[in-house]
């Protein structure tokens, strides 16, 4: 999405890593990003400008083997421990929404799955791709069915920047109406693992 925004803007791409989606959140409006694409989340819309969804990656629950936790629901108990990746966009979510379980937060996805793993957790709280593949490390385990969010991820720019918010903005939209989104997704073979968000 970045180099079709970029051709079309006739400019060149430099990209700028971020270790974290919270650390790219933080340099909004700093000048060290022009335009990132990161979850869209209540929280970060303070300092960020999201503009359409593109795609939608579903966040639920990866559970050990034998676990009696089923559902989604089966998981907001006081007894639970979710491990999560701190400040990632599910975890804002979850931050809102649980009620009775506790979350367990790290830093980074692979620093998460260690305390999981190492701590037996109840429950992994992660993006569906990435739980398939700790799945694969952790025999027995299972992915529980359905999500408890689906994280938005959308084309941000930093707040004062309105020009570039307007072209975003109509970009994306023509880019998921023209099919572009769908065929990046079929390119990149995450098909099943994302989805094109629908109409803003």
């Amino acid at each position: 999405m970045d180099h079709e925004i970029a051709t079309r803007l006739g400019v060149p791409v430099r990209y700028v890593a971020y270790a974290k989606p919270g650390e790219l959140a933080d340099a909004a409006g700093t000048g060290a990003w022009d335009i990132g694409l990161i979850g869209a989340e209540l929280q970060r819309a303070e300092k960020i400008a999201f503009n359409p969804t593109c795609v939608e990656i579903e966040a639920t629950y990866l559970v050990p083997a034998g676990s009696p936790l089923h559902t989604i629901a089966d998981v907001d108990r006081a007894v639970v421990r979710i491990a999560v990746t701190a400040r990632s966009a599910y975890d804002l979510g979850l931050e809102r929404n649980i009620k009775h379980a506790r979350l367990v937060r790290s830093e980074g996805g692979d620093a998460t799955f260690k305390q999981f793993v190492d701590d037996k957790l109840d429950a992994l709280a992660g993006l569906r791709p990435r739980l398939l593949e700790d799945a694969a490390k952790l025999p027995g385990s299972r992915i529980l069915r359905g999500p408890f969010t689906a994280v938005q991820q959308a084309v941000g720019t930093a707040r004062r920047n309105t020009a570039g918010a307007a072209f975003l903005r109509n970009f994306v939209e023509k880019a998921k109406r023209s099919g572009l989104v769908a065929r990046l997704i079929e390119r990149h073979n995450v098909v099943g693992r994302l989805s094109v968000a629908g109409p803003a």
